[in-house]
C-alpha cells in the first residue's frame, strides 16, 4: 500500500511538470511561426508599421530594440525553469502546513487513550500561538526582502540575484530540516521568505521580456498556475513524507530538488531585464572602480610617499563615498516610491488586488471549515482542496488566454478583472445562500473558475503600468501590500465576525461581498488613461 501510495504521488508531480513541459512546446511551436517577423541581432526590424517612415517615428523603432545576447536558455526553457521554481516554491508552503510535517501535540481524551505528538508541533511542543508564527516569520523575511531585492536589480544583474536568493532558500531550508530548537527553525523560516523574494520580484518580468507579444499574459498564466498546483502538491508530499519518513525529510528533498536551479543562476550567462544595464556596461564600471582602488592602493603601499594624514584622510574619503552610495541608494529607492504612487493605474490595480486576496486568503483559512459547519461535510478538506486545484489551474490559464485574445492591453486587463471577478462574487455569493450540498459546490467551483481567472491579467498590468526599470519593484510592492493589507489580517477579522455573530453562512456571505468591492476599484480601472510602458 505505501509503494502505492508513493507512486500515486509521484504521479501528480510528474503529470504537472509533463502539463508544464507540453504546454510551453506548445507555445514555441507558436512562437516559432512568428521568427521571420524577428530582426536580425544587427539590423533594424522589418515588420514595424510601413506608415512609420518619419524621423521620429524610425528613431522610435530603432530605440526600441534591444541587443539581446545570445544565451542557453531559449524563452520557452526559462519559462519552463522558473515555472518549476515557482512550483517549489509553493510546495514548500503547502508541506509545512501540512499534516504530515506540521503536525500536532500529543492530546488525550477522557478515557486515557493518547494520539502521540507528530511533526514540528509535535517535536518542539508548540502551543497554536508559535505554530503560527512559523508562518508569520516567513511572511516577515519575504515582506522585507521584496523591495530590497528590487532595488538591488538596479546596481547588480537581477539573474544573479535570483540565483543569490534560490541559495539563500536551499540553505534555510536545510536549515529547518535539521533545526534543533523552535527559535532556530523560525529564524530558517525567514531566510526561506527572503530568498523567495529575490525570485517573485524578478521572476515576472524575465518572463515578460522573453513572452511573445501576443502571448505574454499566456506566459503569465501558465507561471502563476504554478501557485495552486504547488500548494496542492506540497500537502500531498509533505503529508506522505511525514507520515511515512520523518517531517526533516520533506525539507531536505525540498532542497535537493531546488539545488540545481540555484546553482544555473550562477553558471549560465546572465539574462538581461528590459529597462537595466547591460553585465558589459556593469564590468566596466567594476573595472574603473577596481582600477582606481588598485591605484590607490599603490599609492598606499608607498610609504615613504604617504604622509599618515593623507591616509586618514583616503580613509575619511572612503567611509564618505561609502556613506554617500547608501544614501544614494535609499533616496533613489524613495523616488521610486513616489513614481509608483502617483501612478493611478498602478494604485488601483493594487487597491483591487488587495480587496481580492482579503477574501482569497479567508477563504484558503477558513473555507474548510466553513463548509463543515454549514453543510457538514465530512471530508471538506478533500473538497475545498480538489476545488481550488482544478479552478486554480483551469481559471489562471483561461484568464492569461483570454487577455491574449481580446488582444493584451491595460483596458482590456481591467475589463477582464471586474467582469470575471463580478460574476465570480455573484457565483460564490448564491454558492452560499444554498442548502443543498451539490448545488454548493456546483457553483462555488464556477465561482473559483472566474475568480482564479483574474490572475495573470492583474500581474500583466503591474507589470505594463510602469517603466521597465520599475517592474521589479512594482510586482515586490504589490507582493507586500496584498499580504499587509489583505490575506493576513483577512483570517482573523473573519474569526472576530465569526464569534460576533455565530454564523459561519452570514460570516461567509459577509466575507464573499467584498469581492465586490474588488470588481468596483477594478471597474474604475477602465475609464483611467493608461499607457503601456513595456
Amino acid at each position: 500500500m505505501n509503494s502505492l501510495l508513493l507512486q500515486v504521488h509521484q504521479h501528480d508531480f510528474c503529470v504537472v511538470i509533463l502539463f508544464i513541459i507540453i504546454f510551453s512546446q506548445r507555445l514555441n511551436q507558436m512562437v516559432t511561426k512568428g521568427e521571420d517577423c524577428l530582426p536580425p541581432a544587427t539590423e533594424p526590424s522589418r515588420c514595424y508599421s510601413p506608415s512609420s517612415t518619419t524621423p521620429l517615428a524610425e528613431l522610435e523603432t530603432i530605440r526600441s530594440l534591444e541587443i539581446v545576447e545570445p544565451s542557453f536558455l531559449s524563452p520557452v526553457w526559462l519559462l519552463v525553469i522558473f515555472c518549476i521554481i515557482n512550483l517549489l516554491n509553493y510546495m514548500d508552503r503547502g508541506a509545512i502546513a501540512s499534516n504530515g510535517v506540521n503536525g500536532s501535540t500529543q492530546s488525550c481524551n477522557d478515557k486515557g487513550k493518547c494520539t502521540p505528538a507528530t511533526g514540528i508541533q509535535g517535536h518542539y511542543n508548540l502551543s497554536n500561538f508559535e505554530d503560527g508564527v512559523l508562518s508569520s516569520s516567513f511572511m516577515v523575511g519575504l515582506l522585507i526582502a521584496s523591495p530590497i531585492f528590487a532595488s538591488l536589480a538596479k546596481s547588480f544583474n537581477p539573474f544573479r540575484l535570483i540565483g543569490v536568493g534560490l541559495t539563500v532558500w536551499t540553505v534555510a531550508v536545510l536549515g529547518c530540516g535539521s533545526s534543533f530548537a523552535f527559535w532556530f527553525i523560525v529564524l530558517c523560516r525567514m531566510f526561506v521568505g527572503v530568498g523567495e523574494a529575490s525570485f517573485i520580484s524578478l521572476a515576472a518580468p524575465f518572463i515578460d521580456d522573453n513572452a511573445p507579444h501576443k502571448q505574454k499574459a499566456a506566459w503569465l498564466g501558465l507561471f502563476y498556475m504554478c501557485i495552486p498546483s504547488g500548494v496542492a502538491l506540497g500537502y500531498v508530499y509533505g503529508g506522505y513524507v511525514g507520515k511515512h519518513f520523518s517531517w526533516r525529510y520533506a525539507f531536505w528533498g525540498e532542497a535537493v530538488l531546488m539545488a540545481p536551479f540555484a546553482l544555473l543562476g550562477f553558471l549560465l550567462k546572465p539574462l538581461q531585464l528590459k529597462g537595466f544595464p547591460s553585465a558589459d556596461s556593469v564590468e566596466v564600471m567594476a573595472s574603473s572602480v577596481g582600477a582606481e582602488m588598485s591605484k590607490n592602493n599603490n599609492h598606499l603601499q608607498a610609504g615613504n610617499e604617504i604622509e599618515k594624514d593623507e591616509v586618514e584622510v583616503s580613509i575619511e574619503t572612503y567611509k564618505s563615498s561609502s556613506t554617500n552610495a547608501i544614501w544614494k541608494s535609499i533616496t533613489q529607492f524613495a523616488r521610486d516610491m513616489k513614481v509608483l504612487c502617483k501612478e493611478k493605474v498602478f494604485v488601483v490595480n493594487v487597491l483591487g488586488y488587495v480587496a481580492y486576496n482579503f477574501v482569497i486568503g479567508a477563504y484558503s483559512y477558513w473555507g474548510p471549515k466553513a463548509g463543515y459547519n454549514i453543510y457538514k461535510m465530512k471530508n471538506a478538506d478533500m473538497i475545498f482542496g480538489a476545488v481550488t486545484i482544478i479552478c486554480g489551474i483551469v481559471g489562471t490559464l483561461s484568464g492569461g488566454l483570454i487577455l491574449d485574445h481580446v488582444t493584451s492591453t491595460i483596458p482590456n486587463a481591467f475589463k477582464l478583472l471586474s467582469g470575471a471577478t463580478f460574476l465570480g462574487a455573484i457565483c460564490c455569493f448564491t454558492a452560499f445562500t444554498l442548502k443543498s450540498l451539490y448545488g454548493f459546490i456546483a457553483l462555488f467551483a464556477i465561482g473559483e473558475l472566474l475568480v482564479f481567472a483574474t490572475q495573470a491579467p492583474v500581474n500583466y498590468v503591474c507589470l505594463h503600468c510602469v517603466e521597465p526599470s520599475l517592474r521589479p519593484l512594482s510586482m515586490a510592492i504589490s507582493t507586500v501590500a496584498i499580504h499587509i493589507f489583505g490575506d493576513v489580517p483577512s483570517s482573523p477579522l473573519v474569526g472576530i465576525v465569526q464569534d460576533h455573530i455565530d454564523s459561519w453562512r452570514k460570516t461567509a456571505l459577509i466575507l464573499t461581498s467584498v469581492l465586490f468591492v474588488a470588481a468596483a476599484i477594478w471597474f474604475i480601472g477602465i475609464f483611467i488613461n493608461s499607457v503601456d510602458h513595456f
